[in-house]
């Protein structure tokens, strides 16, 4: 009898955690959930794209040669992007990247310099952190990027959006996002179509900016559902 009501204790406690995320995952599923729009690929993408990169003034992004940012208070960065490496700070460790050579990455604990197995887990987390991190940062002077798929896209408003699909690269090839832009070309927000998020369509926020020593306009909150995604300790310098 014990090991029964034992039971049924813990299922109680299962229905009593899971019910609500699934009644959360539910409403929002049918909240947010849409489906990939179509658009089409040519000049006019490809000009809106540009009309965007010169509302963010993307000369100055490009002549931004030191960014530094921490996302969500959880990693820090220090990415030297002149020179193609960046610093990534979790917890203990500490791990410097450089993408023009993978042989040179390297991989620390408390300061001590550690290899094989582990070092090669902590790049590849960093790796994968980066790629995550610095999107929410610079997104929008992506859209150029190699591999990548411009679509204009003509929404239910008749206002014009920038579709980007990313072909290849990063850590999640094949994610789509479109852009919803104000009058100047700014971004306003964008829409996802990614593999890790269980909704197509979800909604961001990109209306809170700021403009780093260097000239370049960076975000510092993003607003999702009903989730906050804070970037902070943001530097961006010559």
């Amino acid at each position: 009898m014990k090991s029964k009501k034992f039971f049924k204790i813990i299922a109680g406690v299962l229905v009593f955690l899971t019910l609500p995320s699934l009644l959360f995952f539910g409403f929002a599923y049918f909240k947010y959930n849409e489906d990939l729009p179509t658009g089409i690929q040519g000049e006019q993408a490809d000009a809106l794209a540009s009309k965007m990169l010169e509302a963010l003034d993307y000369k100055a992004f490009e002549a931004t040669n030191y960014i530094e940012w921490t996302f969500k208070n959880r990693h820090h960065y220090k990415w030297k992007k002149a020179k193609n490496i960046c610093d990534v700070y979790w917890k203990e460790y500490r791990v410097s990247l450089n993408f023009n050579d993978a042989s040179q990455n390297k991989a620390f604990v408390h300061s001590f310099r550690v290899d094989e197995d582990l070092a090669n887990e902590l790049i590849a987390k960093a790796i994968t952190y980066f790629n995550n991190d610095s999107f929410w940062l610079v997104a929008p002077y992506k859209v150029f990027d190699k591999a990548t798929e411009r679509r204009l896209v003509t929404l239910e408003n008749n206002k014009k959006a920038l579709l980007v699909t990313y072909k290849s690269g990063g850590t999640t090839p094949g994610d789509s996002y479109l852009w919803h832009l104000d009058n100047t070309g700014k971004p306003v927000s964008f829409q996802m179509w990614v593999s890790i998020l269980p909704i197509d369509g979800l909604t961001a926020s990109w209306t809170d900016w700021t403009t780093t020593e260097s000239g370049a306009k960076l975000p510092i909150f993003h607003k999702m559902a009903f989730f906050g995604l804070e970037l902070s300790h943001i530097k961006g310098t010559l």
